[in-house]
């Protein structure tokens, strides 16, 4: 299984992307089903260690906290353009949680991962284009801001390549603590 674990986002956050998801020529563009905030990356695993997953995010003890994406921007690799992205404002609880993932997957063998955490939601891939044509993207959508939304779980996925693109499946779910809003009441 090639697994990930992210934020599924409302069906209200993903209308405010959608129109973000244009005007680049080149750009393979996510369609709503695969629009998510990724916490961590895993890859391929076996079945057993799929498990072990499993257990180590469902004791993961974290309270529901509030988000806001903000901004546009992009991902540069050797000097070109390969990914653009919609960015997370005021991310503190969101990095907690991304910590309490690392640390537990840790535990039970998986190697962390080498990039610094950038929380964002992938928007397009691209083949490389040049950082001047993602720039102006970055501009045209710079003042974009969601409306905040709470985040009160978050989900293990299974990714699964075809034709068409990558199929994204939640296999488990995890919910976070309402009771202990970390942003507010």
């Amino acid at each position: 299984m090639r697994l990930f674990v992210a934020i599924a986002l409302p069906d209200r956050i993903k209308d405010t992307l959608t129109p973000l998801c244009g005007g680049v020529d080149g750009a393979r563009w996510r369609d709503r089903g695969q629009l998510h905030l990724t916490l961590r990356f895993i890859g391929e695993v076996d079945g057993a260690m799929a498990r072990d997953i499993d257990d180590v995010l469902y004791r993961i003890a974290a309270p529901a906290f509030s988000l806001t994406l903000r901004r546009t921007g992009f991902f540069n690799e050797r000097k070109l353009a390969r990914v653009l992205w919609a960015g997370v404002e005021n991310d503190a609880a969101l990095r907690k949680l991304h910590g309490k993932i690392q640390h537990g997957l840790q535990v039970i063998g998986l190697a962390p991962e080498r990039r610094r955490y950038h929380p964002h939601v992938t928007l397009a891939r691209l083949d490389g284009i040049a950082p001047l044509e993602a720039e102006g993207y970055a501009a045209r959508y710079s003042e974009y801001a969601s409306p905040p939304f709470v985040v009160d779980r978050f989900c293990l996925f299974s990714s699964h390549l075809a034709r068409q693109g990558a199929i994204y499946t939640v296999e488990s779910e995890y919910a976070l603590d309402l009771q202990r809003h970390a942003n507010g009441p």
